[in-house]
Order: structure tokens, then C-alpha cells, then sequence
């Protein structure tokens, strides 16, 4: 790989992963559209690794917090606020991983279409709108409930449709369900740990299995870059996100989707 297409892919990897504007329209486009070679196992692993890092770092204080007091809470048997929001942490994550795990085979070989990525990334672009608009956006994370987290998580587990962003249909489903803007992001977030770190394992396990040379610049490189861009990805989008809305998420993925269409015509 090129330097200059390690970073672009790196940045691309960072800022796609949270933003609810689809990762997997924007990866295919360097191929189709430049002509440039796969990345390569190794360096998802490397970017999958940047952004896990990214996200964990932002919300250290909180994974700590929710971590013992899930441990606490568990072994006394008692659940309170904190416990709770592990809890549906929890319970959002296993929708996808069951999901993942029964129809992983089938998506990559039947969905993996620039027409799929095209149509979800306007299909669920506009859902995405109608949510912000039509969402009370009056309740905060300590209210979430076991419900909202199971709701949450299942549609999640649509993510596995390229084009639908993980965190854009999450952050669709919470505000159906009535969170604010930054609760349903926060949340999104903090689901996303378990799931790029089961990812980050699944994709390890795979490059250990093929074996081969690794470009040792590339995975550096790679992961601090993704890292990086995760991490102001984060703090910018939860920083503005109450002034901007969802509209410009949903416009640029009307965009994207239509130049996908054009390409493929």
C-alpha cells in the first residue's frame, strides 16, 4: 500500500465507524471508483484495533464506572443506575452477535452489492431523518430500559446490511424510542466496544490462520491514524450534534447513495 492510501483508508476507517453515514459506502468506493488494490486483513485488524482504542479512551471513565458497578451490583444481586446501563449494553450487543454469527455467510455472499450498499445508504439515510424528526428526544440514559436496549439491539443487528451504519440505525432506533440526540449516541458508543472488539478478534483470528508477510508500516500507521480520527470523530460529533441534527448525515447520505447509483448505471 501506498503511504498516502494507508491514511486515506485510516481516516476514512475513523471517522466512518461512528459517524451514521456508513463504512462500508465509503470502503468500497477507493476500489471502484480509484482503483486501488484490497487493504488487506491485517490492516482492518490494525484500523479495527485504532478505532476499539479511540472509543474505550473517550469513555474510559464511564467503562470503568459501569464495569464495577455491573460487578458489584451482579454478585450482590441488586441492580442500580449504573449496573442497569450495563445491563442493556448487554442485552443491545447479543441481537447482532447471534445475528452475525447465523447470517454472516449469506450477507457476504448475497449482499455484498454496490446496488445493496447504494439503496441502504439512502433507504436507511431517510429513516434516520424521520427518526429525528418525529422523536420526542425527552429522555436521558438513566432511563433507558431493558426494553429500549433490546429494541435497540435488534436493530443493530440490520447493520450487517452494508450501507446501513451501525451507528446510524442505532442512533435511528433510540430516537424512535424517545432518547436525546447525545443519549442515543452516547449509547450507540458504548455499544459499539463489544462489537468492534469481537470484530478486531474474529478478523485476528483469520489473519493468524492465512499467515503471510505483514507491512509493519502499514499496521502502525494504520491504527494511530484510525485512532486519531476516531478520537476527534467522537468528541466533535457529540460536541455539535445538539446544533447540527441529523440533516446533514442525511443529506450526505443521499449523496453518496445517488454517485453510488451513477457508478453503478
Amino acid at each position: 500500500m501506498e503511504l498516502w492510501h494507508i491514511i486515506v483508508l485510516a481516516v476514512v476507517q475513523g471517522l466512518t465507524e461512528f459517524l451514521p453515514i456508513s463504512s462500508s459506502a465509503h470502503l468500497i468506493l477507493p476500489s471502484q471508483v480509484l482503483g486501488w488494490p484490497d487493504q488487506g486483513l491485517a490492516f482492518d485488524v490494525a484500523v479495527h484495533v485504532g478505532t476499539l482504542t479511540a472509543v474505550m479512551w473517550y469513555f474510559r471513565q464511564e467503562v470503568y464506572r459501569l464495569t464495577v458497578a455491573w460487578v458489584g451490583d451482579t454478585s450482590r444481586g441488586r441492580v442500580r443506575e449504573d449496573s442497569g446501563l450495563a445491563w442493556a449494553v448487554i442485552a443491545g450487543t447479543i441481537p447482532a452477535g447471534l445475528a452475525g454469527l447465523l447470517l454472516n455467510d449469506f450477507i457476504e455472499t448475497e449482499l455484498r452489492s454496490g446496488l445493496v450498499i447504494a439503496v441502504s445508504t439512502i433507504g436507511f439515510g431517510l429513516v434516520l431523518w424521520w427518526s429525528d424528526a418525529v422523536g420526542r428526544q425527552a429522555r436521558d440514559l438513566p432511563a433507558l430500559t431493558m426494553k429500549d436496549a433490546i429494541i435497540v439491539g435488534l436493530a443493530q443487528a440490520l447493520a450487517l446490511i452494508p450501507g446501513t451504519s451501525r451507528s446510524g440505525i442505532t442512533i435511528t432506533a433510540a430516537l424512535f424510542l424517545g432518547l436525546k440526540r447525545e443519549a442515543a449516541a452516547r449509547f450507540s458508543f458504548l455499544l459499539s466496544i463489544p462489537l468492534i472488539l469481537a470484530a478486531g478478534l474474529l478478523k485476528t483470528l483469520e489473519l493468524i490462520e492465512q499467515g503471510g508477510a505483514t507491512d509493519w508500516t502499514a499496521i502502525v500507521l494504520g491504527t494511530l491514524i484510525s485512532f486519531a480520527s476516531a478520537l476527534l470523530c467522537i468528541h466533535l460529533f457529540l460536541k455539535f450534534l445538539e446544533r447540527l441534527g441529523m440533516m446533514p448525515f442525511v443529506i450526505y447520505r443521499l449523496l453518496l447513495g445517488g454517485i453510488l447509483l451513477v457508478m453503478l448505471w
